[in-house]
């Protein structure tokens, strides 16, 4: 899969985009030119040498913040997103043999977390165990599990109706070993899919709790907290909340992307363009070789 999704265009320029995002989590506070909570008196300095994105109202370097902030960001987006698949997927997939009691009790469960709004529950949760990125994430995560549940759940309900399937249970296979063994490969696809979706979901959770000054203790930097300081002084500098705006707006549609990129070469259509480009090679193999022989006939 991961070939099939590097051989297109749009799949090979979202995992350069999330590559990139990904070294700013992992290396950004070290590429940050100066302390990111340090203060001084030029505030609300425009863009510089010494300053490449200007200063905050404290006078604190907005380029080391953003850069500084990128870790909580993709740390927190995927917190969310494998919260999600752990409590998600693994149900939804033993829904189907485990039993009508399992099967309805993790239908009413996941209805019940859909109907519930994220943002109101983490506040709420936040609330009870402290200020924290961790819990937030780990809350919402939860609340957007119900989008692995419905989505593994559909795979496996098609995968379970199969004739190889059916035969392996009849033949005394276990449960763990069908879905270890058939299951599986079937429904990791469209989860493949959920999971890129949920990451760009989860930068957009990130960002907005932390824009709201939920789970990050201030003066730790965030995309979304950046966010909400540049509002504030807008009459001053009106272009700084271009940057982190930029930020996370490219990596949703990248993590998007990426989920159209999966999504187009898994399933029928992924073994339609593995075989139409099979044909394109053949053709033009059989078109190299005939004007060859052609060549050397004369």
């Amino acid at each position: 899969m991961v070939r099939r999704v590097l051989s297109l265009t749009s799949g090979r320029f979202a995992v350069a985009v999330l590559v990139l995002i990904a070294l700013l989590a992992v290396c950004g506070p070290w590429l940050a030119p100066q302390d990111p909570l340090a203060t001084s008196d030029n505030t609300l300095a425009s863009a510089s040498g010494a300053h490449w994105l200007g200063t905050d109202y404290l006078g604190r370097d907005v380029f080391s913040r953003l850069l500084d902030g990128s870790r909580i960001s993709v740390l927190g987006s995927l917190e969310v997103a494998l919260m999600a698949l752990v409590v998600g997927a693994v149900p939804g997939i033993l829904s189907v043999y485990s039993g009508r009691v399992f099967e309805w009790l993790t239908l009413r469960l996941a209805d019940t977390l859909v109907a519930l709004p994220f943002l109101l529950f983490a506040i709420a949760v936040i609330a009870l165990l402290g200020n924290g990125i961790t819990q937030a994430m780990l809350v919402t995560g939860a609340l957007v599990s119900p989008l692995f549940y419905r989505v593994a759940r559909a795979a496996t309900l098609a995968v379970a109706r199969s004739a190889y399937v059916e035969a392996a249970i009849v033949s005394g296979a276990s449960v763990g070993w069908v879905v270890r063994r058939h299951v599986w490969v079937k429904v990791l696809p469209p989860i493949a899919v959920a999971l890129a979706q949920t990451i760009g979901v989860g930068f957009v959770i990130v960002s907005s709790l932390t824009f709201l000054g939920i789970g990050v203790q201030p003066p730790a930097p965030t995309w979304g907290g950046l966010l909400a300081s540049d509002l504030g002084y807008l009459s001053h500098q009106p272009w700084a909340p271009v940057a982190p705006a930029l930020l996370i707006m490219v990596t949703v549609w990248a993590c998007n992307l990426l989920a159209d990129a999966i999504r187009d070469v898994s399933g029928e259509a992924g073994r339609a363009l593995v075989n139409n480009r099979k044909a394109k090679a053949r053709r033009s193999g059989a078109s190299a070789s005939a004007s060859v022989s052609v060549g050397g006939s004369r």
